[in-house]
């Protein structure tokens, strides 16, 4: 009886994938209990984090992809209401107009987005699969373009930009011809002026510190400067768990959230970086395994873009940590500290195994 329910239980989680995420979750608790300055309040409310996130996973791994490719277009639809009424009724805070409050709940609406916004545009290149035109890649950047833009305005620019590729992925993935991309990427660089002028100024700001952090070092320049240092310190082998001193002395900032890689590379060094870049790269790989095998091109372009965009995250983090790319507010998939993101990365990777373990089922 017992065997019956625990198969059951999972009977749709990809054993692979799910030992991967469990080891990336372990380390990521160890770095967070360092990188806190052993907080146990911080550990307890990213274990409860990752209680509800598993949860939310699991069902999502129970939802046939039938029933996804079904609430695709009004799960859009919900999430630019609820983005319109961020930007009408919306809190502002830091400066920043994201958060809605809904009866005793307050809810951050562009998260949706990262699920509603790839499984909109695979349910609509599904249907256009045997000649998607450019017309339809036309109205599918449309459908992009208009939950990215209203959450610049709030103003979010790493969570816009993820979810910029999470739809440009899907769009790629669905024949996007590289003349359109060549094309599109020449014109951003013509507009290139006009762009730098529609950028707030602290994006501007963050922008010019790129290629000079030292000209504000104790302003917007601190985080890349104190990063690099810790990064560097950590030579080949780190300094030890708890040893890292630009996090246990408090001069790096922002280091269970954004900036937690710098705390990882100080304490476990460059070994420590390559293990755990390996341990991304194995997931990101499963992922698109799963997209490879994927039936039908709605599972296809939802599997692929999930992966991508998983990459993406892992990319521009390290990327921001290491000083090649400018400070733009991307957690570290997985590890740092929070639970809003993991939420939303863990339902796409319930999703991933819903296409896997479906698809087996209908092959069987």
């Amino acid at each position: 009886m017992m065997n019956k329910l625990l198969n059951r239980l999972v009977k749709h989680i990809d054993g692979f994938l799910m030992s991967c995420l469990i080891i990336t979750i372990v380390v990521a608790l160890c770095v967070l209990y360092s990188a806190s300055g052993q907080s146990m309040g911080k550990i307890s409310n990213q274990l409860i984090n990752i209680t509800v996130a598993l949860s939310l996973m699991w069902i999502a791994a129970n939802i046939p992809p039938q029933i996804l490719e079904r609430i695709a277009l009004p799960a859009y639809a919900l999430g630019v209401l609820l983005l319109i009424s961020v930007a009408l009724f919306g809190e502002i805070s830091h400066g920043a107009r994201r958060w809605l409050h809904i009866g005793v709940a307050k809810i951050q609406p562009s998260e949706l987005m990262k699920i509603a916004v790839p499984l909109l545009l695979a349910w609509y290149f599904a249907r256009r699969e045997s000649a998607a035109t450019f017309k339809d890649h036309a109205i599918g950047a449309v459908l992009l373009a208009i939950p990215v833009g209203l959450i610049m305005k709030q103003p979010d620019l790493g969570t816009s930009l993820m979810i910029a590729a999470s739809g440009f992925y899907v769009l790629f993935l669905a024949g996007l011809s590289w003349r359109l991309l060549i094309g599109a990427a020449a014109s951003v660089a013509i507009m290139a002026p006009i762009l730098w002028t529609m950028l707030h100024d602290y994006q501007r700001r963050r922008i010019e510190i790129l290629f000079d952090p030292y000209q504000d070092p104790l302003g917007a320049g601190y985080h890349t400067i104190q990063a690099s240092i810790a990064l560097g310190s950590g030579g080949l082998a780190g300094k030890g768990w708890l040893n890292g001193t630009q996090s246990q002395l408090d001069f790096l900032p922002e280091r269970t959230t954004d900036f937690i890689f710098a705390v990882f590379g100080e304490e476990f060094g460059l070994l420590g970086n390559v293990l755990l870049i390996l341990l991304f790269t194995i997931i990101i790989g499963r992922g698109l395994v799963i997209a490879a095998q994927a039936q039908g091109t709605f599972s296809r372009l939802l599997a692929g873009s999930i992966t991508l965009t998983f990459f993406t995250y892992v990319f521009v983090n390290i990327g921001m940590v290491s000083g090649i790319l400018p400070v733009v507010g991307v957690p570290l998939p997985l590890i740092s500290y929070g639970g809003t993101s993991l939420v939303t990365l863990l339902v796409g990777f319930g999703i991933l195994m819903s296409i896997h373990t479906h698809k087996k089922l209908v092959t069987s």
